[in-house]
């Protein structure tokens, strides 16, 4: 008997099916700078313990996203090594602050599964929530991954696909946050004038910059999550698929769009959940990214007078700037500079 792991490919998942995923990681100040070394993320509740302080957090805590691409990375050795490509997220809540010497553990529930037209793959999703070494939740998503079979003749089962709510209601949101001193809230230090209530419902903001991808910072950043999917790394296997060559992991795209809205929102302090997302075409090392945000909505927290939540819809594009807003041509169907769809809840101060 074999005892590598080659990973689970579609025929393995059942509906119901829970797992415990390897290994549990304790996140350090060093995770924290290495990932603002690779994004340049500038927002300062996470940059600034001074500051974090001041507002009401036991101090800095860690970027929303590292905590995400962390929890999402425990799951990739069962759910996706043998992806073909992950394909979105609905239902996410960050549920609790993370802080440098926290330990982060990964549970998977298997709450769906649906084989593809072609026979060659299916459909899985799964239900992912990260916890820390308490047991405090701190963040639960729901995702789905297109997954090769082991055996293309096998037959079909029975198509499961899971009702997954198209928002989060705000209700649910802002508990990662505590109540926070306003008061200490510097418009100066946080590179901002602009508060909750100076967005208004369909603006659009597009955020100027640019960061090209590089091939040997896409593979830091994935190894820093301990994802093992193949396609991000093995560039013998990829060679031979339909690229041709490795993909940039699609949380590496979320992650530099976001350090990207920090110019027009940079009060946009804290990701409290996310809506829906889609991969919508593949990035390559030497590809440039770009990015702009619409507002979808506005809501008040009921007992928060200090934060309220913007639905943003963040887009980013490969080599092709944002002055147009470009997203879909006039049948509705994207662009094919349009790389990211990305649905979330921001809080920002009032």
């Amino acid at each position: 008997m074999s005892k590598t792991n080659r990973g689970n490919f579609f025929e393995d998942f059942e509906v119901g099916q829970v797992i415990r995923h390897a290994t549990p990681r304790t996140v350090t100040h060093g995770d924290q700078a290495l990932y603002t070394a690779l994004y340049g993320s500038r927002f300062a509740v996470q940059s600034s313990d001074a500051l974090a302080k001041a507002l009401g957090y036991a101090h800095a805590p860690l970027d929303d996203l590292l905590t995400f691409h962390i929890v999402f990375g425990k799951t990739v050795p069962d759910v996706s090594l043998n992806a073909v490509a992950n394909l979105g997220y609905a239902g996410g809540r960050f549920l609790a602050p993370v802080y440098p010497g926290d330990t982060i553990s990964t549970i998977s529930e298997v709450i769906g599964k649906k084989e593809n037209s072609n026979g060659r793959t299916g459909v899985v999703y799964v239900r992912s929530t990260g916890y820390t070494e308490t047991g405090t939740e701190v963040l639960d998503y729901v995702r789905w991954v297109m997954v090769n079979k082991r055996d293309p003749e096998s037959p079909a089962p029975e198509p499961i696909v899971p009702d997954l709510p198209a928002a989060i209601d705000p209700a649910a949101l802002g508990t990662a946050v505590p109540l926070l001193d306003t008061a200490s809230w510097e418009n100066d230090l946080v590179g901002s004038t602009f508060r909750f209530e100076d967005y208004a419902v369909g603006e659009k903001i597009d955020h100027v910059d640019g960061m090209t991808v590089e091939e040997a910072e896409h593979q830091l950043a994935t190894r820093l999550y301990q994802n093992t999917a193949k396609v991000h790394f093995n560039q013998h296997s990829e060679a031979k698929g339909r690229f041709g060559k490795r993909l940039i992991y699609g949380g590496h795209v979320i992650s530099i769009a976001r350090a990207l809205s920090f110019n027009g929102l940079a009060s946009a302090f804290h990701i409290a959940g996310i809506n829906g997302g889609r991969h919508v075409a593949p990035l390559f090392a030497g590809d440039t990214v770009y990015a702009w945000s619409e507002v979808l909505d506005k809501a008040e927290i009921e007992g928060r007078e200090d934060v309220g939540a913007l639905r943003l819809r963040l887009v980013a594009t490969r080599n092709r700037t944002c002055e147009d807003f470009p997203l879909a041509d006039a049948a509705g169907q994207y662009l094919q500079d349009v790389i990211l769809d990305f649905d979330y809840w921001a809080l920002m101060p009032r």
